[in-house]
């Protein structure tokens, strides 16, 4: 039996304003009932390809389709079949919470009464339900958020585009939101493509994701396979009283694995951090503080993207 086309296929996708290159001739795809993530630090080019997602700026160059369709030719018809989350909540804060999801029901042409069994359904699945008659203005930072996502599926889309869903958010909210974004793949089999700053929030909810770095992309997979590739299974933090230490620490412990710098730390990548402690232990090395922990996506993220910071 053939494989399902891909959801979302892009081939040499390229973006420029003027002589900036913003998306810098990359491929990718995502397949059907997938969480697929983008991530990269500020300017990598992430915003720019979920708009050329989403429809609303045209490639420069290479191709891009969605749902099997050219998004240059048949915008109208792929917009009515995506939700979007943007990065900031634009809804109606003058009007009642379920109002925002009426009025935003009708320009899909949904019939009255078919918005308002939606409206309901999704106050509900949100945690919103005692809330439908409320005002927005005055409603909590994840109360407004999870009323975006909502409004998001008031059509029903199969593919749910989300531009840094819970920036902002205290920890109780997030997890709220990635509670409800794991129910709402289970019970519907809606896609989903994200961008976050979060390395958590995209190992608990990307399968798959590409980090991009200058408009390009730099490595792509599974979060566990990446980590497996770029950073290690263990990760030892340490910190000396002198720079001196630190020199002399860093060439004993390469025989122990990878040792690269991070600031006033020393990180020693490993898949056996009990040989890098042994290290330490036989070599006499002076430490301020030891960590030992698992690698993480961060980790591949600032291998990757650097350590530097960038506005």
């Amino acid at each position: 039996m053939p494989s399902p086309a891909p959801l979302v296929a892009a081939a040499g996708l390229t973006k420029r304003f003027g002589d900036r290159v913003a998306v810098d001739g990359i491929d990718f795809s995502v397949e059907p009932g997938e969480s697929f993530g983008f991530l990269g630090p500020n300017g990598a080019g992430k915003s720019s390809t979920m708009r050329m997602i989403g429809c609303v700026s045209p490639p420069s160059a290479g191709s891009l389709t969605v749902f099997g369709r050219d998004v240059t030719r048949d915008g109208a018809s792929i917009r009515a079949r995506l939700g979007v989350v943007p990065q900031e909540d634009n809804l109606d804060t003058e009007l009642s919470v379920l109002d925002n999801l009426i009025i935003y029901g009708r320009y899909f042409g949904i019939p009255h009464k078919t918005i308002r069994e939606r409206a309901a359904s999704l106050l509900e699945f949100m945690q919103l339900a005692d809330r439908a008659d409320a005002r927005v203005d005055p409603l909590s930072g994840g109360m407004k958020r999870r009323l975006t996502i909502a409004r998001a599926l008031i059509n029903t889309p199969e593919l749910l585009i989300l531009d840094e869903p819970t920036t902002g958010l205290d920890p109780q909210a997030r997890h709220l939101l990635w509670d409800r974004l794991y129910q709402l793949r289970r019970d519907s089999g809606v896609s989903l493509i994200l961008t976050t700053h979060y390395m958590d929030e995209a190992e608990q909810l990307c399968d798959r994701l590409v980090i991009m770095d200058g408009g390009r992309i730099v490595a792509e997979g599974t979060p566990a396979a990446l980590i497996t590739q770029h950073a290690a299974r263990d990760v030892v933090e340490l910190r000396f009283p002198d720079d001196g230490e630190r020199v002399r620490a860093a060439d004993v412990l390469q025989r122990a694995g990878r040792v690269e710098p991070a600031g006033d730390r020393s990180l020693v990548y490993t898949d056996a951090a009990d040989i890098v402690l042994k290290v330490i232990q036989d070599e006499d090395i002076a430490t301020d503080s030891v960590i030992v922990r698992r690698g993480s996506l961060e980790d591949v993220f600032l291998i990757l993207t650097g350590r530097s910071l960038e506005d």
